[in-house]
């Protein structure tokens, strides 16, 4: 057994109880539905056509039940693979699954790198693993042969600013507790990092909070014996030599290096987002969405003009009331975002709110314009400032899921 396996048999991560499912669902990034769409499909998806999906590394299950439930919700069919390594966390999904009455769900123990035996998938959620990987190259490339043509990739991996002073401590601890059972290496690093200096790296990094969560949380964050981060300049690199191009990340505003300094001109896109991860400095992780190298992105692009196709598109809000949002809005309020340790205010035009407040998720642009009684030109200078305020910070997303 390799020591990556037995971390996640004795510490499922991360930590959670089926009869929770009972009292909430827990959603996020990657793996909704409607961001998936958004960015990968240019929320244009017939969800009618059955989505086969494949969860890599799935865990105990917090993005496969996500997706399951909120498809089924939505009444659109789906099938969904689950792939993981450990049989402890194979379990705790299972259960969850089975405790919401969840089906078209199949359970596999296995590598990710097998991924293509199990066929091919318009779908794969890696979120949390290729960093865990001795070569995570190969676990890119083995899941670039399992997506199907038109697919796109949804994916988690550490970040190394954000994760100031993690580094330094698996090191250490790997060396005081090599050879001891998972559960002596937890009691003894707890000992042990009880007694660190306020003053250490870590312990001033406000960003991390996993090993104040849960044992599995701790070990996860601080005694993990395969862990690296990338970089922007490295994810992209990575994804460029095993078939992939990125297509976003879930929250695109955050790798705008504007927002803290004047961007010399000419400087390619990968560079400006590798400038606002240095900025920014508290990024902890990169989520985002990558599609097959070279394959052609959404026709619909970004609001600025009022083209048929982006008139088509149906907006829908996400983590805010519509009401409550448009009220805000209307009062001249800001909306605080938090994201990386910072709120950013965001502050939308007066003229957008009885747009937000029409966002119900089954009407497109077309008929919130006609709605509010406003003209092309009106609404496509409203609208623009919404989207780019919106969807930068992942607070909104076009998808059809909603007007099946």
């Amino acid at each position: 057994m390799t020591e990556v396996k037995r971390q996640y048999e004795a510490y499922p991560y991360p930590e959670r109880d089926p009869a929770d499912e009972a009292k909430r669902l827990i959603t996020g990034s990657p793996s909704d539905p409607l961001e998936m769409d958004h960015v990968i499909w240019g929320g244009m998806r017939d969800w009618t056509r059955p989505l086969r999906a494949l969860f890599a590394g799935g865990g105990t299950g917090d993005g496969m039940v996500q997706l399951a439930q909120r498809l089924t919700d939505a009444g659109a069919p789906y099938e969904i693979v689950y792939l993981d390594l450990s049989e402890a966390s194979r379990a705790v999904a299972e259960a969850r699954v089975a405790a919401r009455g969840l089906t078209g769900v199949t359970f596999h123990t296995g590598s990710l790198l097998d991924a293509a035996e199990y066929g091919t998938f318009d779908y794969i959620d890696c979120c949390g693993v290729l960093h865990h990987l001795p070569d995570p190259a190969t676990g890119f490339a083995a899941l670039r042969q399992a997506l199907a043509e038109g697919g796109g990739l949804g994916f988690m991996v550490y970040a190394p600013h954000g994760r100031s002073g993690v580094y330094p401590l698996q090191e250490a601890f790997g060396a005081l507790f090599e050879g001891l059972s998972p559960s002596q290496k937890l009691a003894q690093a707890r000992a042990v990092f009880a007694r660190l200096p306020e003053a250490h790296p870590f312990k001033r990094n406000t960003v991390v909070v996993d090993h104040q969560q849960s044992d599995a949380g701790f070990y996860d964050l601080l005694l993990h014996s395969q862990d690296r981060a990338f970089s922007v300049t490295d994810l992209v690199e990575v994804m460029g030599q095993t078939g992939w191009d990125l297509a976003g990340f879930a929250q695109p505003a955050a790798y705008d290096p504007s927002r803290y300094a004047a961007v010399p001109e000419g400087m390619d896109a990968v560079a400006r987002m590798a400038l606002a991860e240095q900025l920014a400095g508290t990024m902890k992780v990169h989520v985002g969405y990558a599609r097959a190298a070279g394959a052609s992105a959404p026709k619909t692009g970004p609001m600025g003009g009022m083209a048929k196709a982006n008139m088509a598109r149906v907006p829908h809000l996400r983590g805010v009331p519509r009401d409550k949002l448009a009220r805000a809005v209307a009062a001249g309020k800001a909306l605080p975002v938090k994201s990386g340790g910072e709120t950013i205010p965001l502050r939308l035009p007066k003229g957008a709110a009885a747009l937000l407040a029409g966002v119900d998720g089954r009407r497109d642009l077309a008929m919130l314009a006609k709605g509010a009684r406003l003209d092309p030109v009106a609404f496509g200078g409203i609208w623009a400032q919404v989207d780019r305020a919106l969807c930068g910070w992942g607070l909104m997303h076009y998808s059809n899921l909603g007007r099946r």
